[in-house]
């Protein structure tokens, strides 16, 4: 299990949009699990799960990203989880690392600091 946490310089939306175009629309065993928006005035709650498919260890990986704004500046924690093979032990060969930190590069640009 891999997790990540960060604060970026756009709003919510804009960051699931550029999460969406990178990750999924950028890759052929990317698909979008499900979206989950809540809106109050303008605070935004955006929970995006995400699953792709790696090769390496034969099977998928899931991703969790929720991002908001509640705080007045945007923060985004990212959980990959689900890549590892084996009933008893947790060994992914880096699947769950490399799909989070794939959502934190997609959001590189706009990383105003740590979460």
């Amino acid at each position: 299990m891999s997790v990540k946490n960060f604060n970026v310089s756009i709003s919510p939306s804009e960051a699931v949009d550029i999460i969406q175009s990178e990750i999924l629309r950028g890759s052929i065993s990317g698909t979008l699990v499900d979206h989950y928006v809540r809106t109050t005035g303008s605070a935004e709650f955006h929970v995006l799960i995400m699953e792709k498919y790696y090769m390496r260890s034969n099977n998928r990986a899931s991703v969790t990203a929720t991002i908001d704004n509640f705080d007045g500046k945007t923060r985004v924690h990212v959980v990959a989880a689900g890549s590892s093979e084996g009933v008893f032990f947790r060994f992914d060969w880096g699947a769950g690392n490399n799909f989070a930190t794939s959502v934190e590069r997609a959001l590189g640009q706009y990383i105003v600091g740590g979460g």
